[in-house]
């Protein structure tokens, strides 16, 4: 089979299992890019998600994840919402869920789309193949560019004339060389949308994130205590952040997703509700969802840290009754959240009664900054 006919029957098979785009790429990386990686990593940009570090050797060579590999094959997923998710900052009394984990796990979708034409690669073909669902250390972003499916806008990700900042990467490693796609070009111009919306300014020159200060990072990979200085600049987001996608004016041109699973419900619920959570009842809710894979503590530490930002006093009752929890992070941040909505005197009322019992230093700090 020619190399241009082989190109297209892949492509076709991909697109007809319910894929929006799909490119080809080799596996090469230039220097350019693999010291920007390097960097990014000695200056502690990635913070506790060290298995980047030790994942480099593999995300500069991909031969280093499976010898056989000699195209890699990019596929993207439009998660479009129905509207603009940035609306939703203003709800404070609401919890605020990225649109990505807004209805069923993307991980979960993807993969069994994958499997399939995996399959069909296999039996149809007589391919062997790799496929991979961000999971893996690949440079995706860097691939999805080469394989022109978008280019890497200013807030990291990848930006797309078609469907603007709303696209899911994922990978197939194929052992055969097909023609790439010819590269996709940086349309971002002189905008700076993203960086300038971003409440953390976690967004830095050149196409840099320092994930220390990025609110995703901060309510997903992040395990500690929510920084002081960050707090407020968090709002109502519990779990993620679109700010810098939904801004961006290429995504005038995307159009909703058709994916069912992966459209976002645009459902928010109240901050109460979750709140009012347990562990069993946290696994149940987000059984099928992203969400799970924080844990419970670590989703209601946000919740917590969200509730103290809504200015809603009628919280703090539910509030209280996380102040018991064994868990010193869900202490410490209730007293701050509750530290924002009680009046002077309460508040010292509060610490007077905590500290006869608190012995945890974190804590114990948290409750030495109430005056």
């Amino acid at each position: 089979m020619k190399m241009k006919d082989l190109k297209k029957r892949i492509s076709d098979e991909i697109l007809n299992s319910g894929f929006d785009v799909v490119g080809f790429s080799n596996i090469k990386i230039d220097r350019r890019t693999k010291s920007n990686y390097l960097n990014f990593l000695r200056k502690n940009y990635h913070g506790e998600m060290k298995w980047l570090e030790r994942h480099y050797n593999k995300k500069i060579n991909p031969k280093l994840i499976w010898k056989d590999v000699k195209t890699i094959l990019v596929v993207g997923q439009n998660y479009s919402p129905p509207s603009n998710p940035i609306k939703y900052n203003n709800k404070k009394g609401k919890a605020n869920i990225s649109v990505y984990a807004s209805n069923e796990d993307y991980h979960v979708v993807i993969k069994e789309k994958l499997k399939r034409i995996q399959y069909w690669l296999k039996n149809k073909l007589k391919l062997e193949s790799k496929i991979f669902v961000d999971s893996s250390p690949i440079l995706e972003k860097y691939f999805a560019q080469k394989a022109s499916l978008g280019w890497q806008g200013k807030h990291t990700n990848i930006v797309s004339k078609k469907f603007g900042s709303w696209l899911f990467l994922a990978e197939i490693f194929l052992p055969i060389e097909i023609h790439e796609t010819e590269k996709e070009q940086d349309n971002c111009g002189t905008c700076n949308k993203c960086i300038d919306i971003c409440p953390t300014n976690a967004l830095l020159k050149n196409n840099i994130i320092d994930s220390r200060r990025c609110i995703s990072y901060l309510t997903i990979e992040y395990k500690g205590p929510i920084p002081m200085s960050l707090r407020k600049k968090i709002g109502n987001k519990v779990y993620g952040c679109d700010d810098c996608l939904s801004i961006c004016p290429w995504n005038k041109f995307s159009t909703e997703a058709v994916e069912k699973k992966l459209i976002s419900n645009e459902k928010l619920n109240d901050l109460n509700f979750f709140l009012n959570f347990n562990k069993k009842k946290f696994d149940n809710y987000f059984h099928n969802s992203p969400v799970k894979r924080i844990g419970w503590i670590r989703f209601l530490r946000n919740v917590i840290i969200a509730s103290g930002n809504s200015k809603n006093k009628n919280l703090v009752n539910d509030l209280f009754q996380h102040l018991e929890n064994e868990n010193s992070i869900i202490r410490g941040s209730c007293v701050w959240s509750l530290s924002q909505l009680l009046d002077k005197k309460s508040k010292n009322e509060l610490k007077d009664v905590l500290l006869l019992n608190e012995k945890n230093q974190y804590v114990l700090y948290e409750l030495n900054l109430i005056g």
